[in-house]
C-alpha cells in the first residue's frame, strides 16, 4: 500500500516509512478485488491480535521527538551566542549553514528517519541561528525576544487552527501552499542574480522598505501555511500506522518550517526598528 502525504516534501518518505510497516496490516490498498469481497479501510486501526514487531507511531512520539529536537537548536544557538566570541560564531554561521542545508536536502531525499540526522541538523542550525540572533540582538536590544514570542504565536496559532478544523489540509490547499513556496523561492532567487549585477537590493525585497515589508509578510504567512502540511503529515502518518521512528522525520519538517519561520519574523521586526 502505497500512502500518499500532504506535505509535498516528505511524499516518497513517507509512502516508503508507511509500506513495511502499515502496508503488512492493510494489504494492497486499491488493488483488484473479487464482486463482493468485503473492502478493506485503508484507515483502519490494526488489528490487536496481529504478530508484528513494528512498534506503530504515537502522537506521543511526535512530541517528544519534535520538543527534542528543538531543544538541541536552542541549547546549540545558546551555548554559541554565549560562548564564543562575535567573530568567530559569525564565521561558522556560513559553514554551518551549508553543512545543514546539504544534510536537510540528503534527509529528505533519501527518506532518512533517525535521530542522529535530524538532532545533527538541528545542532548545525543552530550554531548560525545563535550568530545571527547575537548580532541582531546587539543592534536592537530585545529583538530576538520578540522573535521568539512572535514564532510561538504564530505555532500556536496555527496548531489551534488545525485542531479545530477551522482551515482543512486538502489537496487544492496543499497546491496552493506548494505554489506559494515556489513563487516566493523564484522571487528570493531572482532578487538575489539581480543583486549581484545591479547592486544593492535589486527588487527591494529585503531593503526594509514597503514592499520589504510586505514581502515578508507574505513569507510569515506561508511559513505559517506550510505548518498545516506538517501537522497533517503527522495526523496521516498515524492514521496510516506510519512505524514509530517515522517521528524523527516529521520532527526535521516541523523543525525546518519553524527556523524559517523564526528568521522571517526576526527581519519583519528589524524593519521597524529602523
Amino acid at each position: 500500500m502505497t500512502m500518499q502525504s500532504h506535505n509535498p516534501a516528505f511524499g516518497r518518505g513517507f509512502a516508503n516509512a508507511t509500506n513495511g510497516a502499515a502496508g503488512q496490516q492493510y494489504g494492497q490498498w486499491g488493488a483488484p478485488q473479487p464482486y463482493g469481497a468485503p473492502t478493506q479501510d485503508p484507515y483502519a486501526a490494526p488489528s490487536p491480535y496481529a504478530r508484528t514487531t513494528t512498534r506503530y507511531m504515537t502522537m506521543d512520539d511526535v512530541v517528544q521527538k519534535t520538543g527534542l529536537s528543538f531543544l538541541v537548536t536552542v541549547v546549540s544557538a545558546g551555548l554559541t551566542w554565549a560562548l564564543l566570541p562575535q567573530d568567530l560564531a559569525l564565521g561558522l554561521a556560513l559553514p554551518s549553514v551549508l553543512v545543514a542545508f546539504v544534510l536537510g536536502l540528503v534527509i529528505a531525499f533519501k527518506q532518512i528517519a533517525n535521530p542522529v540526522a535530524t538532532l545533527a541538523y538541528g545542532a548545525l542550525y543552530g550554531v548560525a541561528l545563535g550568530a545571527i540572533s547575537e548580532v541582531f540582538n546587539e543592534r536592537w536590544p530585545g529583538i530576538v525576544g520578540q522573535a521568539l514570542i512572535g514564532t510561538f504565536g504564530v505555532f500556536a496559532g496555527m496548531l489551534v487552527v488545525y485542531k479545530t478544523g477551522a482551515i482543512r489540509v486538502t489537496p487544492k490547499l496543499t497546491r496552493w501552499i506548494v505554489g506559494a513556496m515556489f513563487g516566493v523561492l523564484a522571487l528570493i532567487l531572482v532578487n538575489l542574480v539581480a543583486s549581484l549585477f545591479v547592486g544593492g537590493d535589486a527588487l527591494g525585497l529585503r531593503d526594509g522598505g514597503p514592499v520589504a515589508i510586505l514581502f515578508s509578510l507574505v513569507v510569515i504567512g506561508v511559513a505559517a501555511f506550510s505548518l498545516l502540511l506538517d501537522f497533517d503529515m503527522a495526523d496521516e502518518a498515524i492514521r496510516r500506522g506510519a512505524p514509530a521512528k517515522f517521528a524523527w522525520y516529521i520532527a526535521f519538517g516541523l523543525l525546518v518550517t519553524v527556523i524559517w519561520l523564526y528568521l522571517e519574523i526576526l527581519r519583519l521586526l528589524s524593519y521597524f526598528q529602523e
